[in-house]
């Protein structure tokens, strides 16, 4: 079954139908709680994976406290999360401490206090290096502010389609978006589609929302899919809103997110670790078995 290719009609509305009847409700349908996420049991990465599984996304809260850079990357490697991203923001292992910083990270505004606008992580990435899940972990909220807002990227897909079928065609364009060279980073310019199948035919996103330094294509039907998505994201019941308290942390198979600007204390920045992958959960094989139907 082929859900996402707009020739098989039949294929989407049981897809559509199973993705929206079995998607969360609310933020709290989110949340699992881990006694020890260095070591999870059983249970633990069934419900980690379930979760994920119907909104691309968890959220896990440890009730216990761990050594936070040790939970980032345990409890990717429990969920088959290995491929880490390399980039000039990040540790030597490669994990991104996400703080209000005067450094070298602060040209980039995920390393600063402001807001962020809708965007999937490392969407300025090459086709080798594109990324399919991130981990980020609270080690300390914010004093004020700070809170994110995330959105499915399948659910994202189902309200662009039902509006129009074109936009679909529009927007899987290899040439659609182009994010210029970065000499900061040496990085070339990077062109490619919004939504793609990746090799496993999972149905993936690359976005941002931002107004420079991005070129779309020239082209009417282009211009009006954006002019939907933006109203999309404007508001929409599928969204979930949530800010993550000390020893709390989402994994999410490259979902759109965004933040809020917020306020520190003067000696206790908000941290998070992030880690950036180029796979995806490791889902069950239940999940699988009814893909394939």
């Amino acid at each position: 079954m082929r859900p996402y290719l707009l020739n098989d009609a039949h294929a989407y509305q049981a897809w559509r139908e199973r993705k929206l009847n079995t998607f969360p409700v609310k933020v709290d349908e989110l949340i699992i709680e881990l006694n020890n996420p260095i070591k999870l049991v059983d249970k633990e990465i069934n419900d980690l994976k379930s979760v994920c599984e119907k909104a691309n996304m968890v959220i896990y809260r440890c009730t216990k406290d761990s050594d936070p850079k040790q939970t980032v990357m345990a409890l990717a490697h429990q969920l088959g999360l290995q491929e880490l991203d390399e980039n000039i923001c990040a540790d030597e292992d490669r994990l991104s401490a996400i703080e209000d910083t005067t450094g070298k990270n602060a040209n980039y505004i995920p390393y600063t206090n402001k807001a962020l606008n809708w965007h999937t992580d490392g969407y300025y990435n090459s086709i080798q290096q594109r990324i399919h899940a991130f981990l980020m972990h609270c080690v300390r909220p914010a004093k004020s502010g700070g809170e994110n807002t995330y959105l499915d990227p399948e659910v994202t897909y189902i309200l662009l389609r039902d509006e129009n079928p074109d936009y679909i065609s529009a927007l899987m364009q290899d040439d659609v978006m182009t994010i210029p060279a970065n000499e900061l980073d040496y990085r070339e310019a990077q062109t490619g589609p919004v939504f793609y199948l990746d090799d496993l035919e999972n149905l993936c996103m690359r976005y941002t929302a931002r107004k420079r330094n991005i070129a779309w294509k020239q082209d009417k039907q282009v211009e009006s899919a954006l002019a939907c998505l933006a109203e999309i994201l404007q508001d929409n019941s599928y969204m979930f809103h949530y800010r993550l308290a000390a020893n709390e942390g989402v994994i999410a198979n490259n979902v759109l997110h965004k933040r809020t600007a917020y306020e520190d204390e003067a000696q206790q920045k908000r941290l998070l670790y992030r880690g950036r992958f180029y796979n995806r959960i490791a889902c069950s094989q239940a999940l699988k078995d009814v893909v394939n139907q």
